[in-house]
């Protein structure tokens, strides 16, 4: 993403209290995207929703569902995200500087819980994708190259012995939804196909460093393709397997 697209994304934190982390991501992040009616997706990450959501209500009360903020307001808020939800408020179709944003509110510390441990693989599974982080204070960047070794090797015991590498990352990026009943009623069959062939020099330049460091140690090998795409195969050994489910745990 160039810097100015970067400058103009990150303008829409001045409306909103301070935060700690914020990354975008989906089909915003398009290099040939200028389209203004696709929506931007906004990850939030504070140390105290409850806080935060009182500040923001007082800045930003529009943002919200109007029964949310008569019934029970930042409190209601903040307990339906942890009780009911995956722990991140989320505020759709919201009209900003003439586009459309949606974001995502959550506590840091469960952002890192579910970076480092998968506990509800949510947001873990949406720093599985390329995103482009706009605030990063605690540096979750660093912290996210245990969430993507771990992707990588779990994706890995569910391919075949060769593959391509675009299966590779289809694989990582159905992760995620594995398990979702969306998937299969409301969401397009294609999104996976549709995300990493839109975004596949992103994936690359994600997992990259990591898929160098197996061929190193001659978990995989490679080979090129006529559409530049890697053919890759897995060497198959009792430390090589037992490498990878390692770092699932």
């Amino acid at each position: 993403m160039d810097d100015d697209k970067k400058a103009y994304l990150s303008s829409f934190l001045k409306v909103i209290p301070p935060v700690d982390f914020c990354c975008v991501y989906g089909s915003s992040l398009h290099t040939t995207n200028h389209d203004k009616s696709t929506m931007v997706d906004y990850v939030l990450g504070v140390s105290d929703p409850l806080q935060w959501h009182s500040e923001n209500l007082k800045m930003n009360a529009d943002h919200y569902a109007s029964w949310m903020v008569l019934l029970g307001g930042a409190k209601l808020i903040t307990e339906v995200a942890d009780e009911i939800g995956v722990g991140v408020h989320f505020n759709p179709f919201v009209a900003w500087n003439n586009r459309m944003l949606k974001y995502g509110v959550v506590r840091m510390h469960d952002l890192v819980q579910d970076i480092l441990n998968w506990e509800r693989l949510y947001l873990s599974g949406r720093l599985q994708k390329p995103v482009t982080m706009l605030v990063d204070n605690l540096d979750i960047k660093d912290v996210n190259t245990v969430n993507l070794r771990a992707a990588l090797s779990a994706a890995l015991l569910f391919l075949p012995p060769i593959f391509t590498e675009e299966d590779l990352y289809a694989k990582i990026c159905s992760l995620s939804y594995m398990g979702d009943l969306r998937m299969f009623f409301a969401e397009d069959r294609n999104k996976v196909k549709k995300i990493v062939q839109g975004q596949f020099d992103l994936f690359r330049s994600m997992y990259k460093p990591f898929l160098e460091e197996y061929e190193g140690k001659d978990f995989l090998r490679f080979s090129s393709s006529e559409n530049h795409h890697a053919n890759i195969s897995q060497v198959y050994m009792n430390s090589t397997n037992e490498r990878k489910v390692g770092s699932l745990i």
